[in-house]
């Protein structure tokens, strides 16, 4: 009886090993590829690898992208000789500006220097125009008072280069002249300066102030002179 449990417990022993060595073959030809995955495998590590031509140039590409010891000595000379003109552009921008803080520095402070000629004048005439003041008997010797310093405080200005505009009877010149109003007048042609409102002056070469002035301009004519004129054409046309 017992020989006989054994036997059979030996046999399913067997049967056991005998199932799991044919699922393991199994997922042996499972897991193994086919000759076609192999080959397709092949090929596709053949795509993959570069050939002698394309590693040649890949090669070449570098060599051309990496530049050589003269195209680095040409962009250093070239970065030199910018460098270089810019320091001489800065120098002489320096020197401009330094130049024309020393030949214009007093600009500003002749600018404001005018106002006080501008209220000598204003004053001198304001004086000489008051009825008030014309019995009085030392009027005229104010008056010539305040003329020197009026001429004092120009001789000065043409010292130190600050000279009157001339003005008067010269064509208008919107640079230099700043029209107030316009005058008809038939003795002279239309643009010409009539009046000087204001003095302007010059400090050096620059215009330190405009000339306020009146300008000549072309007569209007009035409705009846138009209609003279148009009917003296027409006779003439006759």
């Amino acid at each position: 009886m017992e020989k006989e449990n054994d036997k059979k417990i030996e046999e399913s022993l067997v049967s056991k090993l005998n199932a799991n060595e044919q699922e393991e073959t199994h997922d042996k030809e499972i897991v193994e590829p086919t000759f076609e995955e192999k080959l397709k495998e092949t090929h596709d590590k053949e795509i993959a690898e570069p050939t002698f031509e394309e590693k040649l140039k890949e090669t070449h590409d570098k060599e051309i992208a990496e530049p050589t010891f003269e195209e680095k000595l040409k962009e250093t000379h070239d970065k030199l000789l910018r460098a270089l003109a810019d320091s001489e552009n800065q120098r002489r921008r320096s020197e401009k500006e330094t130049k024309e803080a020393f030949e214009y520095g007093g600009f500003n402070f002749a600018r404001e220097t005018l106002s006080l000629l501008d209220n000598l004048q204003r004053a001198h005439q304001s004086i000489k125009n008051d009825e008030g003041l014309k019995e009085n008997k030392d009027l005229d010797k104010f008056l010539e008072n305040i003329q020197i310093i009026e001429k004092d405080l120009i001789t000065i200005f043409e010292k130190n280069n600050i000279k009157k505009i001339d003005c008067l009877n010269k064509k208008f010149d919107p640079n230099n002249h700043q029209a107030m109003l316009e005058m008809e007048d038939e003795n002279v042609e239309p643009g010409v300066v009539l009046q000087e409102i204001q003095p302007g002056y010059f400090f050096k070469d620059r215009l330190l102030r405009p000339s306020f002035v009146a300008v000549a301009k072309k007569k209007e004519l009035k409705n009846d002179e138009k209609e003279e004129i148009n009917n003296d054409s027409t006779l003439e046309g006759k």
